[in-house]
């Protein structure tokens, strides 16, 4: 709508026109509350009732059942037999999309650092306040294995990924995520111990290593192992990290 102005007299006026304030960009609460649902599936590992979902959005019924029709018809969820809700495949193959080169790149040295070390290793990307798995790779060596699934996220300021996240971060980028909190003090430390590491901190009983992923164009990132002991010290995992790391730079440079 284009304001209206009073018709002012010569002595009122202004030197110049100031602009009328922009009203803030209007969102879609439909789209959003969707985004929300598949945010909702991708945390669980059980598939979920309608009734437990439209809990978790705090709509009616009837709102949820209106939003997963649309998922289900674009294929983005599915429902079982019973009527339970999961991520449907379509969604598998958007993902693929995402970071495609940085993912290709890493797949073969993920796989290699897997069964040499015996652990899961994946690497993990900055999504606003949170890190993020991208791809992850479990040893075929090890007796038992740690699952960290594609689409894992935890909170920036938890475990080694976010720490070594957070220890490639200028200035400008870590005061752009608006952050209250300082960095973590081991966050400073990670280019003289050349790693970064964590233990009970995303999920009980798990260790962590990880080594910051600086790829020109992509997300701040980190390369990382996850696991529940292991015969290697943490300095020869952070060094067979560090190389890994080199070697996914390069392919992508």
């Amino acid at each position: 709508m284009i304001p209206k102005f009073a018709v002012a007299t010569d002595s009122q006026k202004p030197d110049a026109a100031v602009p009328a304030p922009r009203a803030p960009a209007a969102h879609s609460q439909t789209l959003s509350r969707g985004i929300r649902v598949l945010e909702i599936l991708a945390e669980t590992d059980e598939p979920m009732t309608i009734v437990a979902l439209a809990a978790a959005l705090s709509v009616h019924r009837s709102i949820a059942y209106r939003i997963l029709r649309t998922l289900e018809d674009h294929g983005l969820v599915v429902r079982d037999p019973a009527g339970r809700v999961r991520l449907g495949p379509r969604l598998a193959a958007l993902a693929r999309g995402v970071s495609r080169d940085l993912q290709a790149a890493a797949l073969p040295v993920l796989t290699r650092i897997a069964n040499e070390l015996g652990m899961t290793a994946f690497v993990a990307v900055l999504d606003q306040s949170e890190v993020v798995t991208l791809v992850s790779i479990e040893s075929r060596q090890a007796h038992a294995t740690v699952a960290q699934r594609p689409g894992t996220r935890h909170a920036l300021h938890m475990g080694a990924p976010g720490i070594a996240i957070q220890s490639g971060l200028s200035a400008s980028q870590w005061a752009a995520l608006g952050h209250a909190e300082s960095r973590r003090s081991e966050a400073g430390e990670v280019a003289a111990l050349g790693y970064a590491s964590s233990h009970d901190e995303v999920i009980a009983g798990l260790s962590s290593i990880a080594v910051p992923l600086l790829v020109p164009g992509e997300s701040p990132a980190s390369l990382a192992v996850v696991y529940i002991s292991s015969l290697h010290s943490p300095t020869d995992i952070g060094a067979a990290l560090t190389e890994a790391a080199r070697t996914i730079v390069a392919e992508l440079s």
